[in-house]
């Protein structure tokens, strides 16, 4: 009996323990469930969440004819996150499942295995281990199945011309946002709004089949496509020409454009050497690629600095004689000379007690203004920059947008550089007249020539013409820009005789093209360093064409040529090979017939005291070769004999030996 007492009282003691413990379980849990329910519940979907961003697709960049020189392809980007990984299985296991993790990545992905160790093991957060990956390499990971680890699509810009029209085109980061060029300039139109998606995984980072109601999914919009005014076809034309000239002529660069004079319309943009926009980092060609691996690290970032520029809008050089077309143009406009007017060289002038020389130390003699230009006599430029005079003359500078920019669309446009206007004096306005001693951007100067080719109106320049809604397929439209008037028609057309008169006569004969009328002028400058001139030289020739219905400018600038100084020799071949291609490519019908042909006989002209860069132009106007001692290639110089003899009937081609 006291037995059984004792084991009742003893269950009874269980029962209450039982009792206690269950009532504790259950106040417990109605705890965690009502009173702290909802953060449990958040703890939860945020231990679920996965939050990956969607890349908005960027948009196409087109030339004028709706061929691609920039697109967005599919790709994929693997996220990582190392808290994830093996999670619930302790710290050390964690670790080393971890490692694994790193050690799989590496293998599959051909990456560094320190490094990804070192992005994975006791981590925490997103590690974005792998971007603009193939279908292929994603697959390989996949295969994994690794916990922690996704896979995002994503998108990566593609160049599918490589080089070409590089420096127009710009480029972008890893994170495809533009850092140069239109990609820059346009970036916000071409970026588009990246989009998110929100889903729920398991400790392996596979998705829950379950759906909660904050599951979630914001779809990217997509960039704006963007329509160039570049012709693809002019941009390789001008590409393979200025390429050539670079090989032949030892420059440090090559630069070109060509131009719509009509509405501003940058048809080609080019130099060399460039860069590939898929591969930015490197050099395109492999001597420039020997030539990057030899550099320091601070050279090395100086080169792709430049490479990665475009000298065209965003540097300054100084023109030469091609500069004397504005100085002309100003004189005829203000009155300060007529067509008619005559103008004695003697070798120099003086201007206010300084004695400033032609580059012809023997004269041009008693000259008319369109030959005085065709001479590029400097006496006669700095008669006609004095008889203008400081004010008027800055006053033309701003009207052609010399002094200011040109307001292309185009990130970091450089302005000219001309010398202070109350400091300038007579000397340094008489120098101006003759291009020296002013420094501008290949694409001002362009710009203002072409207004004579426009009946003196000023276009604004543009590279895009048109923004396309991908969705809508909407196209708006940037119209063409008159600026203002530079000036008057009559004047324009008096300056577009003159330079037809240099290609046709003078030494621009270098840019002639068979069956055209082209006008033009060369220009070579020596390059300022160091506060004063140095042996090196910009050498430019510029034409335009047709000029009976101007539609295509060309300037061409060799940057310190090696075999030859001149413009007409180092820049007007590539001038001459681009306008040619680029008039029979858009069709325009030929002024007149056709020179002779290689079998017919040629008149050797008469360069006999013609500087060597006149001489060269007035030989290839005429369809002869030239050839000069090697000392004499590398300046300019006054022929003293030519052989054959002027006058000499001779074949298409034949080569006129030059002396000094």
């Amino acid at each position: 009996m006291p037995t059984t007492n004792r084991s009742r009282k003893n269950l009874i003691i269980v029962m209450i323990l039982v009792f206690i413990f269950i009532l504790a379980v259950a106040l417990r849990v109605g705890y965690i469930q009502i009173v702290k329910g909802d953060e449990y519940r958040e703890r939860a979907l945020s231990q679920q969440t996965t939050d990956t961003e969607i890349d908005a697709e960027r948009g196409i960049i087109y030339d004028r004819n709706g061929e691609k020189l920039a697109q967005s392809v599919k790709c994929y980007t693997i996220y990582a996150y190392p808290s994830e990984i093996g999670k619930y299985d302790g710290k050390k296991k964690q670790k080393k499942l971890q490692t694994e993790t790193a050690e799989k990545l590496a293998k599959a992905l051909n990456k560094d295995e320190d490094e990804l160790k070192e992005m994975l093991v006791g981590e925490s957060g997103q590690k974005i281990i792998g971007k603009g990956l193939t279908r292929k390499e994603a697959g390989k990971v996949r295969d994994l199945n690794l916990g922690g680890v996704v896979i995002s699509p994503s998108t990566k810009r593609s160049y599918p011309n490589g080089t070409l029209a590089a420096n127009v085109m710009g480029m972008v980061n890893d994170n495809n946002v533009g850092q140069s060029g239109l990609e820059l300039e346009y970036n916000n139109y071409l970026s588009g709004v990246a989009g998110r998606m929100v889903y729920y995984a398991d400790t392996n980072g596979d998705e829950l089949s379950y759906s909660p109601e904050n599951e979630k999914y914001y779809e990217a919009e997509n960039g704006c496509d963007i329509i160039t005014t570049i012709d693809l076809v002019i941009q390789s034309y001008t590409e393979e020409a200025i390429q050539r000239a670079y090989d032949k002529t030892k420059a440090d660069r090559v630069f070109a454009i060509v131009m719509n004079p009509k509405n501003g319309d940058v048809l080609a943009m080019a130099q060399t050497p460039t860069f590939n926009p898929n591969n930015p980092y490197t050099p395109a060609s492999s001597s420039e690629k020997a030539k990057f691996k030899t550099l320091s690290q601070q050279e090395q970032s100086d080169y792709l600095s430049k490479m990665w520029r475009n000298p065209l809008i965003c540097d300054v050089y100084e023109p030469g004689s091609v500069f004397k077309l504005l100085t002309t143009s100003i004189a005829l406009e203000e009155g300060a000379a007529t067509m008619d007017t005559t103008f004695t060289c003697g070798g120099s002038k003086n201007v206010a007690g300084t004695v400033i020389n032609c580059w012809n130390s023997g004269g041009h003699g008693t000259q008319t203004l369109t030959q005085a230009v065709g001479n590029s006599c400097n006496p006669a430029l700095m008669t006609m920059a004095l008889s203008i005079g400081i004010d008027k003359f800055y006053s033309y500078m701003d009207n052609f947008n010399i002094s200011g920019t040109t307001g292309i669309d185009f990130p970091a446009e450089g302005s000219a550089l001309l010398q202070n206007r109350d400091a300038a004096g007579p000397v340094g306005l008489a120098t101006m007249g003759f291009g020296q001693g002013v420094a501008v951007t290949p694409i001002q100067l362009v710009n203002a020539i072409n207004s004579f080719g426009n009946d003196g109106k000023l276009m604004r320049p543009r590279l895009v013409k048109g923004i396309k809604n991908k969705d809508t397929g909407e196209v708006e439209k940037i119209e063409p820009e008159v600026i203002r008037k530079t000036v008057s028609k009559e004047t324009a057309d008096e300056i577009c005789e003159i330079m037809e008169y240099v290609v046709e006569e003078g030494g621009g004969g270098c840019a002639a093209v068979s069956g055209y009328r082209v006008g033009g002028k060369t220009g070579t400058a020596n390059k300022a360093a160091n506060g004063k001139y140095s042996n090196y030289t910009d050498s430019s020739c510029l034409a335009m064409a047709p000029m009976s219905d101007p539609q295509l400018t060309v300037l061409v600038i060799a940057d310190s040529p090696k075999t030859a100084r001149f413009g007409s020799a180092t820049a007007g071949p590539a001038v001459r090979e681009i306008l040619s291609k680029s008039l029979r490519y858009l069709n325009i019908e030929p002024d007149k017939k056709e020179s002779a042909s290689e079998s017919e006989k040629i008149e050797v002209p008469e360069v006999v005291g013609k500087s060597a860069d006149e001489a060269v132009g007035m030989l290839s106007g005429a369809g002869l070769k030239y050839d000069m001692t090697d000392s004499a290639k590398g300046e300019d110089f006054i022929v003293l004999k030519q052989f054959p003899e002027a006058g000499t009937q001779v074949k298409k081609g034949t080569r006129v030996f030059l002396y000094n």
